[in-house]
């Protein structure tokens, strides 16, 4: 952008203010430019940390979801579901509550540590 003086009929002083005239060159130029692309850019990055964040659950009531989804291990004779962090949990239920039965009969696909 080109800033010109317009004179009003006298030569301009110093300190004084005048009316600027601006004139737009054709070229494009390189200190212009954002806008919304970098805006957009910008909030979807925010957006994807924000998400991120979220997605790992969290103690108290923000990981409830994913806590209570953990729960892979189930005795096939009574039906009953541990989470799948306390594989020696369901171990001592299988040697408690079903001494007839093995671990294996008991959860079947689950490794005994």
């Amino acid at each position: 952008l080109k800033l010109l003086p317009v004179l009003e009929g006298r030569a301009p002083r110093v300190r004084s203010r005048c009316s600027l005239v601006c004139l737009q060159s054709t070229e494009p130029s390189a200190a212009m430019g954002g806008g919304n692309a970098q805006k957009s850019a910008a909030c979807r990055a925010k957006n994807l940390a924000k998400a991120k964040a979220e997605g790992a659950g969290g103690g108290g009531s923000g990981g409830i979801k994913s806590r209570a989804a953990a729960m892979d291990l189930k005795c096939t004779v009574c039906m009953q579901c541990f989470p799948n962090t306390q594989v020696k949990a369901a171990m001592q239920h299988a040697e408690s509550k079903h001494p007839k039965s093995d671990f294996a009969t008991c959860f079947p696909g689950t490794d005994a540590v």
